[in-house]
């Protein structure tokens, strides 16, 4: 007795390889695009490897303070303008300390707005704010080495404090202005 087999395959049948083909297929690929290298992640800013608002203002607030102290550049200095600063004018240090965190905030790559408190001709004012200072180059340059012993106090690693006294060495034009400017 011959038994009629239909060749013929349910339309169920067929969805359900179809489905499974697909799944495979897509698995492929998801294992492919894994497999792939990924690319790197972009560098963190100096803001977010300096340890964000709160480590930069921990050093601002150590730098500050020992400017004040500093006999080059503080109470002691040679130069009246920053002597009397640093004796008649420290109850604005507090403001002069946000500030500064503010600045080196925006600096960084951090996500804070720093607007100076006396409009210059840069962007960041700094030559007005210091003008009546008259900071001469070699202050300048003790501020920068009194900043550098602070980073070094809060064990920023070198590479960043590279980088720090590199932006702050940038502005050491704006900064001095109103010593070159006395003639």
């Amino acid at each position: 007795m011959a038994h009629d087999f239909s060749t013929s395959i349910p339309r169920r049948s067929v969805v359900a390889l179809t489905l499974t083909a697909a799944s495979a297929a897509v698995l492929a690929a998801t294992d492919r695009a894994y497999a792939q290298p990924k690319p790197a992640a972009p560098e963190k800013s100096l803001y977010d490897r300096l340890g964000g608002v709160f480590a930069i203002a921990a050093v601002v607030d150590h730098f500050s303070d020992a400017v004040v102290k500093n006999p080059v550049v503080g109470k002691g200095s040679k130069n009246p303008q920053l002597a009397e600063w640093h004796t008649k004018t420290l109850d604005r240090l507090p403001g002069l300390k946000f500030m500064r965190t503010l600045w080196v905030c925006k600096v960084s790559g951090g996500p804070f707005e720093y607007t100076a408190t006396k409009p210059g001709a840069t962007p960041l004012g700094l030559e007005a704010a210091h003008r009546d200072l008259r900071i001469s180059p070699a202050e300048f340059d003790e501020v920068a080495a009194e900043l550098g012993r602070s980073l070094d106090f809060a064990k920023v690693p070198k590479p960043e404090k590279a980088e720090v006294l590199a932006a702050f060495a940038a502005h050491k034009g704006e900064v001095t202005a109103g010593y070159t400017a006395r003639g």
